[in-house]
């Protein structure tokens, strides 16, 4: 049987009590894509979104979402956030966000560079709607995680 870290023994769930752990060094990378119009790609390489520097703004709403990660998710830990990077590179299809958090705190970063992520995206899509009502989120999740009891972990999301 699967035991999940967030629920006890009678199925209700619960914050993990991580107070006997050793601060380690922990980081997590994120990745996630936003597809949308050839058009939206042209005007984010040539900087013409009508709302501004697109990639900029959405850079610093993932920074800014990886520090509040226990403010939207109820069971999350505050951590320290020592690193954050958002990364986003246009492609001819898509563009292709990439956030690493790191730490040195008793619990992993997963869900910070996760946000990081979606709330670029969403950022990104906020910022062109006007122009490209199809705009969406593609495929996204942890692609690697370093530190803790568990280790290393890497893998490469589907396209």
């Amino acid at each position: 049987m699967m035991k999940f870290t967030h629920l006890d023994n009678a199925g209700s769930a619960y914050m993990v009590d991580v107070t006997d752990k050793q601060p380690t060094v922990r980081s997590a990378t994120a990745q996630g894509e936003v597809i949308c119009s050839l058009e939206i790609l042209a005007a984010l390489r040539d900087g013409t979104v009508p709302k501004g520097d697109v990639l900029a703004v959405a850079r610093v709403a993932g920074i800014s979402a990886a520090k509040k990660v226990p403010d939207l998710l109820p069971l999350a830990h505050t951590i320290g956030v020592h690193g954050c990077s958002v990364d986003l590179v246009i492609h001819d299809d898509r563009v292709a966000i990439e956030s690493t958090v790191r730490t040195a705190d008793r619990t992993g970063v997963e869900m910070e560079a996760l946000t990081a992520v979606t709330v670029a995206a969403l950022t990104l899509i906020d910022m062109v709607k006007g122009v490209d009502r199809s705009a969406y989120i593609g495929v996204c999740g942890i692609v690697a995680k370093s530190g803790g009891r568990s280790g290393d972990w890497s893998r490469d999301l589907p396209r």
